[in-house]
């Protein structure tokens, strides 16, 4: 197990939350200690922002909770979670922050102790891993395979997640904007990890971005850190996080890429590109991660020989 200095917790995790009572507990439950491996309890705090919830967290929600935790509501609050993030950020501890922006995301098994680890790799990381949604395809298409909430149920059941968090790679689909895979650019990262003066110096995300869902506000703080000079992108090999359905503004698909783009054009003034840093990998692969690991190389190949002259 990784030890890191006690008093101050070395990590903090941003947990954006919006009407989110059957989601919650579960990304709760990926982040605590015991599910989380290689990281004490005292090492890390999570930060709930409740972003105006017509029904507030239930208590007992939190209560539950085995590790540190610090918790907020925004009442009134705006459409965007941007606001909210940074709230988690200005209460957040850790010498390293990082943010799930959607709180119906749950943690692979060695997230954090992963990203503390990554943290010793450079004077300047931004500390990244990709995003899946649970199930056969991503949540804006779940109608048309017969995916809902009542089979996420029991799709978690079946799959004893909280024994084997690792598991949970075998029944997921990755993210659009995460689909190029491991070895190659991202749109974005779900679970995205960077020191608190890093952030600072960003200025957070831009609360200009003020679509429900928060439009591409995320995408666009994981590319200004990645353009910031000295940044040196690190890449969680075998880790992520695991969107649950729930309806979201942009998971749904209520809100598409054209009006989400066009706001980030209007806002920045060119289109949206992912960020192609040359990338450091750490982690490991568990056996039930091995599959994504094949498919993301073979989806690298495939993007490569698009780009190499006939």
């Amino acid at each position: 197990m990784i030890r890191f200095r006690s008093g101050r917790p070395s990590l903090s995790v941003v947990v954006v939350v919006y009407d989110m009572a059957r989601e919650l507990p579960r990304t709760l439950r990926s982040l605590a200690p015991g599910y989380q491996q290689g990281i004490a309890a005292d090492d890390y705090e999570v930060v709930v922002v409740d972003n105006g919830s017509p029904v507030p967290i239930d208590p007992a929600v939190l209560a539950s909770f085995p590790g540190r935790l610090r918790t907020t509501r925004i009442d009134p609050a705006p459409p965007s979670p941007a606001h909210a993030a940074n709230v988690g950020a200005e209460l957040a501890g850790g010498e390293l922050v990082g943010l799930l922006i959607d709180g119906a995301r749950m943690a692979s098994p060695g997230l954090l102790a992963r990203a503390l680890l990554a943290r010793r790799l450079a004077d300047r990381p931004l500390i990244a891993s990709l995003g899946w949604h649970l199930g056969p395809a991503v949540h804006a298409r779940a109608e048309t395979s017969g995916y809902d909430q009542a089979a996420e149920d029991r799709l978690l059941a079946e799959l004893d997640w909280e024994r084997d968090g690792y598991r949970l790679f075998e029944n997921a689909t990755l993210a659009e904007s995460s689909s190029r895979g491991w070895f190659a650019p991202m749109g974005e990262s779900n679970g995205l990890f960077m020191l608190a003066g890093m952030w600072s110096a960003l200025g957070g995300l831009d609360e200009a971005f003020a679509l429900p869902g928060g439009g591409l506000a995320n995408h666009d703080f994981f590319r200004r850190a990645c353009e910031a000079d000295g940044t040196q992108l690190i890449v969680l090999l075998g880790e992520g996080t695991f969107h649950q359905i729930h309806g979201g503004a942009a998971t749904s698909g209520r809100i598409g890429w054209d009006e989400m783009h066009a706001e980030y054009v209007a806002l920045r003034g060119r289109p949206y590109r992912p960020p192609e840093n040359e990338r450091l990998y750490l982690g490991t692969v568990p056996p039930s991660v091995l599959p994504q690991v094949e498919h993301a190389a073979q989806r690298a190949r495939q993007l490569r020989n698009k780009t190499e002259p006939a």
